[in-house]
């Protein structure tokens, strides 16, 4: 597999756990106040989640240039 295919792999991969963190945070929002304590948890993987999603089409975009 070249690099390209592998890291559009990794970014469904990514996606689909950003997407899932997302549902997360909009489930626990949704009990609130029940819970509230795992705000920050929930929040930071979905942060987490996002920015490496964000940091591999980066990557990705600039591959493609090259």
């Amino acid at each position: 597999m070249s690099d390209l295919e592998t890291l559009k792999a990794e970014i469904r991969k990514l996606s689909a756990k950003a997407t899932q963190a997302k549902m997360d945070l909009h489930d626990l929002s949704e009990e609130l106040p029940l819970q509230w304590e795992s705000i920050l948890s929930v929040a930071q993987r979905a942060h987490d989640a996002f920015a490496e999603l964000e940091q591999k089409r980066a990557a990705l975009k600039s591959l493609e240039k090259a």
